[in-house]
């Protein structure tokens, strides 16, 4: 008599029912309308993301690199990267901040996929561990979503944190004022109305708090980057890309600059 194939376990039609919910709500995410009157950069500035490499190019010849003047003192400084990269792409910040003195580290975590509860409690254990072991507290800097890590930070441990500079980061204003919100949503698996650092994404840390933003960015919309006053101390205009923001050499200055000047 021949013997009937064993069905899969329990556990296994059990997997395969979770990971096919999980596929269809990112599907049904993926085609949440934006909400009327929100919108992102318009395409053609987008597009213009795709220059960045010739951007950083024209400007090492235009200005050769220049000595980094060391700073004042030396501080500690953690580097938190955009979503969906890894902290290697902002390895020419870290080299200038390093070139005038200054002890870098990155956020440990690897790729940024996303806000998770345990993601940022395990990052809020490493800022409150090299705060200790630096003897003061950190210099964070964080670019597009690694901006928002880096505000919820210093607004949950302000002990440990000194100076919080974002870059090209949606803090301001609604959620969907970007052109990564359905790309964030589908790889994340959640809103971003229901992401762990959705609220009071606009209140200001009780450190001094500055924002980089640029009038050329694809993906985040100037405004939501740049916030108003009251948002943060200062914000800083740069003709850079979004994606430039993680190695461009105006960059580079412009953050040894507020290092040592904050």
């Amino acid at each position: 008599m021949a013997t009937q194939p064993s069905s899969p376990p329990r556990t296994a039609w059990a997997q395969i029912e979770t990971l096919g919910a999980a596929l269809a709500r990112r599907r049904a995410l993926a085609f949440v309308p934006r909400p009327e009157g929100v919108r992102g950069p318009a395409w053609p500035r987008l597009l213009g993301e795709l220059a960045t490499p010739i951007d950083h190019w024209q400007a090492a010849r235009s200005e050769p690199p220049a000595p980094v003047p060391p700073a004042p003192r030396s501080r500690p400084v953690m580097l938190l990267p955009g979503f969906g990269t890894h902290p290697v792409r902002m390895k020419p910040l870290a080299a200038a901040l390093e070139s005038a003195g200054h002890r870098v580290s990155d956020w440990g975590l690897g790729f940024n996929f996303g806000s998770s509860e345990d993601r940022f409690e395990r990052l809020a254990e490493r800022v409150e561990t090299m705060a200790r072991r630096e003897g003061e507290p950190l210099v964070l800097v964080g670019w597009s979503l690694g901006g928002l890590f880096a505000r919820q930070l210093a607004k949950t441990a302000p002990d440990h944190v000194a100076l919080v500079i974002t870059m090209g980061t949606p803090f301001s204003g609604d959620r969907r004022a970007n052109n990564a919100w359905r790309a964030y949503q589908i790889v994340a698996g959640h809103s971003v109305d229901e992401a762990p650092m959705a609220q009071d994404l606009a209140t200001k840390p009780p450190v001094p708090t500055i924002a980089l933003w640029s009038p050329r960015d694809g993906i985040v919309n100037p405004r939501s980057a740049a916030g108003w006053p009251g948002e943060r101390d200062l914000a800083v205009p740069l003709r850079v890309t979004h994606l430039g923001f993680a190695a461009h050499p105006q960059v580079a200055r412009t953050l040894v600059d507020l290092v040592a000047r904050h």
